[in-house]
């Protein structure tokens, strides 16, 4: 597969008059395309973030950057893979601020409160998570992006180095290193050898 390629479960290419049509700005054109593409760019922004509103404005700010800069995609790589990019790298850029934090953990778990009352088992699974977001949260940018490329996103090696135009070997030491310290700090969460699993939006 080409470093380029399309990201694993990308939506489908927009029909060439649609994307024209939007080059050309047609509003509505580009409106498709947004909403072909909001929840995957969405959960790429969060699972960066740690945090519902960030990934609400992370995505928000994505699309506006394409739309502005749509008449100078050249197609070397699928539209999928460009807002992909301009994504991340609105997500390098993210820096959290302590209230930012804090309201993180409130969202986060206003979204993951059970809807009924009594759930042990919602509340656990709530609190597990909680617990590999924050974790996520934990490692430096540059793991977190290697480990949410590869292990999230189901990049390869070679196209998160593509992504984050680092090394092949750079993103296989991330990753490495990430999963270490995410298992370590979720030691008690998962069975020994387990892989750390993805919290749910």
């Amino acid at each position: 597969m080409p470093p380029d390629a399309t990201t694993p479960n990308a939506p489908p290419e927009p029909p060439t008059d649609t994307l024209a049509a939007a080059r050309a700005g047609d509003e509505e054109a580009f409106s498709g395309i947004v909403r072909e593409h909001h929840r995957r760019i969405h959960s790429l922004a969060y699972r960066m973030t740690g945090s519902i509103q960030d990934a609400d404005d992370l995505a928000q700010e994505t699309f506006l950057r394409a739309w502005r800069q749509l008449r100078s995609f050249r197609g070397d790589s699928s539209l999928a893979t460009w807002l992909h990019r301009i994504a991340l790298h609105l997500s390098l850029n993210w820096r959290a601020r302590a209230s930012s934090r804090q309201r993180t953990r409130d969202a986060y778990e206003a979204e993951s409160r059970p809807a009924h009352g009594g759930d042990d088992g919602g509340d656990l699974e709530a609190e597990r998570n909680r617990r590999v977001v924050e974790a996520l949260q934990r490692l430096k940018p540059d793991f977190r992006a290697a480990i949410v490329l590869t292990v999230y996103e189901g990049l390869s090696h070679a196209e998160a180095a593509s992504r984050l135009g680092c090394a092949e070997t750079t993103v296989s030491w991330r990753v490495w290193r990430g999963r270490r310290m995410l298992r370590a700090w979720l030691a008690d969460l998962m069975p020994r050898s387990a892989e750390t699993k993805e919290p749910h939006q």
